[in-house]
């Protein structure tokens, strides 16, 4: 008959099913971003470390932050410092080794006290495994307890446990995300211009960064059109920064923003005296633009009358200060956006079609954001990652309920609308200490997150609201069978699963 096991040994065996289970459950995650997140407060959980990061080493990447990590109960400055240690610290010590390093203060231990960045970060009790067998891909940093003294036998034996079933997990998910790399249409743009603003990969997108590669180094100019937040300015710096003009000045005006008395003098500058309050004379954005480009937004607000002045300007490259009659060249390229149907307007008498065809040599028309729905997701964490530095959050990321509930919400402000919901939804998880944004974070209105949606709410509340009704009337219909639903409402199966979990949905 087997030795009884002790209550020690019990407890032990206890902890480690669990730990097993755990990774099981965190097998199923598609996002590397939330298997490490999720990962990381797992072993933080167990071993009762008051500090824990984890990253991925990305040897393909560049640059001092890396692609894939997550932090939890670490400030910005100790992130800083554990990154440093991977160079040379504890870290790089446990990568380099390929074992587990363990210490009961850092500051006292004569291996490590002598790393600038233990002493700066006052670090005691320490524990990093190497996640990874034979070339470890990334590393577990545990710093602190809860309870005094150091990590125990157990947390060891523990966190060497999670590293290494960890890896193929992580191996999976990463292969997965590499392959989404190479299936990426906009790749072959992305490594020949210099387009870092402009985020997606649809065909959507990379249609417009084909444009953009064939325009960007023609000096011509090239009409813009799409519909509000859809991303025009980001693409006219990018053709102005892929063109030969990308030394020079690139000088933006939205036309819309000017009151029409004063938008000739911004466009044309003015002489001394020219009219009250001209105290000085003054260059207008085109010559501002000399040598370089010059980008007029909501080009389709500007009256005919001043239509008719910059026509010349655009014809000839020559203009005439408010208030003066001598001549000045300018050597500018010109590119124009608008929101307005510029043949309507034309049609209507409402823009000058002469003008029109001198600013559209090359058309290039930008996709609504419902035209590519699959760049919701990495438009919302690029967002996200903008607005915590912005505001200096705590790190945090978009969860795969919120991500469901944007990609299936209809977006009529486009992108602008889309990072309006972000910043705000950022700032509800952020006050409330959250890890991450999820989708209840996404109900603006105070109606909505007091749980209570008024019927007058917004477009998106009004949206979500018929999403789940449909949802629920189709689950419903099928007695809750999800592939039956999933067929019905041409979804797939994980999609569906992710939406009944967005909306709250339970069978009753």
């Amino acid at each position: 008959m087997p030795d009884t096991p002790t209550p020690e040994e019990f407890e032990r065996l206890t902890q480690e099913r669990l730990l097993f289970l755990r990774l099981l459950e965190l097998g199923s995650q598609e996002d590397l971003q939330l298997l490490l997140k999720d990962a990381l407060q797992l072993i933080v959980e167990l071993s009762g470390a008051a500090k824990g990061y984890l990253e991925l080493v990305d040897k393909q990447r560049e640059g001092d932050e890396p692609r894939w990590w997550y932090a939890t109960g670490c400030a910005e400055a100790e992130i800083d410092g554990i990154r440093d240690s991977i160079s040379r610290g504890i870290i790089a010590e446990a990568i380099a080794a390929g074992r587990t390093v363990a210490t009961a203060s850092a500051l006292t231990d004569p291996q490590f006290q002598g790393y600038e960045s233990v002493q700066l970060n006052r670090i005691e009790a320490v524990l990093c495994a190497p996640i990874g067998a034979e070339r470890p891909t990334g590393v577990l940093y545990l710093q602190g307890r809860g309870q005094p003294g150091p990590f125990t036998a157990d947390d060891r034996h523990h966190a060497e446990l999670f590293a290494c079933h960890l890896a193929p997990l992580v191996d999976r998910v990463r292969h997965r995300a590499n392959q989404l790399d190479r299936d990426d249409p906009t790749r072959p743009w992305r490594e020949s211009l210099e387009v870092d603003g402009i985020v997606g990969r649809s065909q959507a997108l990379a249609d417009v960064l084909r444009v953009v590669s064939l325009v960007a180094p023609m000096d011509i100019d090239v009409l813009i059109s799409g519909p509000t937040g859809t991303g025009k300015t980001a693409v006219a710096r990018a053709i102005h920064h892929n063109s030969g003009r990308a030394g020079g000045p690139l000088v933006e005006l939205n036309c819309a923003a000017i009151p029409e008395n004063l938008l000739e003098s911004e466009l044309f500058g003015h002489a001394k005296g020219a009219f009250t309050g001209a105290t000085a004379d003054r260059a207008g954005r085109f010559e501002a633009a000399h040598g370089g480009t010059l980008f007029l937004d909501e080009i389709g607000d500007m009256s005919v009358g001043l239509q008719v002045k910059l026509l010349r300007v655009v014809q000839e490259r020559v203009l005439e200060r408010v208030g003066e009659t001598r001549s000045r060249t300018v050597d500018i390229r010109i590119l124009a956006a608008t929101n307005q149907d510029l043949d309507a307007a034309v049609a209507d008498g409402r823009f000058r079609q002469d003008l029109y065809y001198r600013l559209n040599v090359v058309p290039l028309a930008m996709p609504a954001l419902a035209e590519r729905t699959e760049d919701i997701p990495l438009l919302a964490e690029h967002l996200l990652d903008l607005f915590v530095r912005k505001h200096r959050l705590p790190r945090m990321i978009l969860d795969a309920s919120a991500a469901t509930a944007l990609q299936t919400s209809s977006w009529p402000g486009n992108v602008r609308q889309l990072a309006n919901i972000i910043e705000r939804a950022a700032a509800f998880a952020a006050g409330e200490g959250g890890p991450a944004i999820e989708s209840r974070h996404l109900e603006g209105a105070p109606a909505a997150a007091s749980g209570g949606a008024s019927d007058d709410g917004t477009y998106q509340e009004a949206t979500r609201r018929f999403q789940k009704q449909l949802l629920e009337r189709a689950l419903k219909s099928n007695d809750w069978n999800v592939a039956a639903t999933a067929r019905k409402l041409q979804l797939s199966r994980s999609n569906l699963y992710e939406l009944i979990k967005t909306h709250g949905l339970e069978r009753r």
